[in-house]
């Protein structure tokens, strides 16, 4: 079996595809079941991501761009009308340049865009069943993954407990 239909690169797909979507329709959601629905559906993208199959990339392959900086505009704005005054908060992180913590502010919303992105542009380029694209667009993500959206969906999914819990 190729890589591009394994049963990791197929269960990521399923369960991307759902992130995604559920992302796509919150307009109009209610906060508490947007976070409540997120952090579910957040760790297991996390697990499946995980789990995808290292590949090999080609040096000069740029994987395809289906999400445009309009669609990413447009669900950031939605994303933080749903999470209203709870999108922007503080977070400490640690600066290892000089060795301390530093107070950044982020939002909620902008970190859920940041992790959709890379995650529908892998979700279309799966649907175009060109084998060959599905396996460098996959070394894309994995490397997407390690370096910037994993950790943005894991310090995203901490603020998402707090929200939901502590304030």
């Amino acid at each position: 079996m190729k890589i591009a239909y394994s049963q990791p690169v197929v269960e990521f797909v399923t369960v991307g595809a759902e992130f995604c979507a559920y992302l796509e329709q919150s307009e109009g959601r209610e906060r508490d079941e947007f976070i409540d629905t997120l952090l579910k559906i957040m760790p297991l993208l996390y697990v499946k991501a995980l789990l995808l199959p290292h590949v090999d990339g080609g040096d000069e392959f740029a994987p395809a761009c289906f999400v445009t900086e309009q669609d990413y505009n447009w669900l950031r704005a939605v994303l933080a009308d749903v999470m209203a005054e709870q999108d922007e908060y503080e977070d400490f992180v640690y600066d290892e340049g000089v060795q301390t913590d530093e107070v950044r502010w982020r939002r909620v919303s902008e970190g859920l865009a940041d992790i959709y992105q890379p995650v529908r542009d892998f979700v279309e380029c799966f649907r175009t069943g060109v084998e060959e694209n599905i396996e460098e667009s996959l070394w894309a993500l994995n490397d997407n993954f390690e370096l910037y959206w994993g950790g943005d969906l894991v310090d995203t999914l901490r603020r998402l407990h707090r929200s939901k819990y502590i304030q």
